[in-house]
């Protein structure tokens, strides 16, 4: 062999090997970037700024997309038979952890993965949708960030806003968990605080008008309470057209449900719950285990009014709430 094939072959030896080598690091790479399911129940801005937040809780873990995290993001546009098919999508591709944001999702998940870690953000009531059996020592590979809100506080604030208040109609969707229970404790506690309730609930969301009609109808309820559900926050504006035309205020319990027109709220703040879930998943990916992560909770509610909704239906808020209160306004 002269010394010409000799080279040769070692040229091409070399190449061959760094071709390998080039490979392999691109293997490591990617097997060393987690992928992070993220399967969001429908288009609503609630449940955005949960995603926006667990954004920002991952960077406060030092993860930010597409650097050293890959984020699979999904929206099931609150159709079930969607929620089944990206559940399984996710399991199929097995990402390294899967996120459902409100609890459909996280029921959806929590039935299709059984290995890698399933994290709940915004749900109402894990250990009721049987996402958990227990709040501080999670057995299985659920955990995450529930989104309870302080019901008693909501109805001080409402004696104070509407001081003749009597009867509260209460308005929920029957095949939602978390927005039932919430609904049932609400009536419970109002009539502990002497208030009568007159309770309805819808099977979806072509339901909604004429129950809001059939609630407020002939002064049957002097305002209306809607717990976290997120089929009717979708549909604030069918609720707010009904409620404003027969001057009847309603309380959600989530601040973007103000923002569309409802009055006040001692809201839990839906960005705080993505961030508290963000920094929960960057745990977990940086090695600490499900049984590690108890169920987190908001510890507290925040006041904000909408303004011109007072102004609008021509009730006077309290100056102690107003100056203490976040205000916010209508989307006109």
């Amino acid at each position: 062999m002269n010394i010409k094939i000799k080279l040769t072959i070692l040229g091409l030896a070399l190449f061959l090997g760094g071709t390998a080598i080039q490979e392999h690091y691109k293997a490591d790479t990617k097997k060393t970037i987690p992928t992070l399911g993220v399967l969001q129940f429908m288009t609503h801005p609630a449940l955005h700024q949960i995603y926006t937040g667990i954004e920002e809780g991952l960077a406060d873990e030092g993860y930010q997309d597409g650097k050293n995290i890959k984020i699979d993001f999904q929206n099931a546009q609150g159709d079930q038979s969607n929620l089944k098919t990206m559940s399984t999508r996710f399991a199929s591709k097995k990402v390294d952890l899967a996120v459902g944001i409100a609890t459909p999702a996280a029921i959806s998940l929590a039935n299709t993965i059984q290995k890698q870690p399933v994290i709940f953000a915004g749900s109402t009531n894990p250990i009721g949708s049987k996402l958990v059996t227990n709040y501080d020592h999670p057995t299985g590979n659920v955990t995450g960030v529930s989104d309870q809100a302080p019901l008693s506080d909501q109805i001080e604030m409402m004696k104070k806003i509407l001081p003749n208040l009597n009867t509260v109609g209460v308005l929920y969707t029957s095949s939602d968990d978390s927005a039932t229970i919430e609904a049932h404790k609400f009536q419970k506690l109002a009539q502990q605080k002497g208030l009568a309730t007159k309770v309805a609930s819808v099977a979806s969301s072509n339901d909604i008008n004429q129950t809001v009609l059939q609630l407020i109808s002939n002064h049957q309820a002097d305002a209306l309470f809607i717990p976290t559900d997120n089929n009717i926050a979708g549909a604030m504006n069918t609720v707010i057209k009904n409620t404003n035309a027969a001057k009847v205020p309603v309380f959600p319990t989530v601040d973007t449900m103000v923002q569309q027109g409802g009055l006040a709220a001692e809201a839990i703040n839906q960005k705080e719950i993505g961030i508290k879930t963000g920094r929960m998943i960057g745990r977990i990916l940086s090695g600490k285990s499900v049984q590690d992560q108890s169920v987190e909770f908001m510890q507290q509610g925040h006041l904000v009014i909408n303004q011109k909704q007072a102004e609008k239906l021509g009730i006077s808020i309290p100056n102690e709430l107003m100056q203490k209160a976040k205000i916010i306004n209508s989307k006109e």
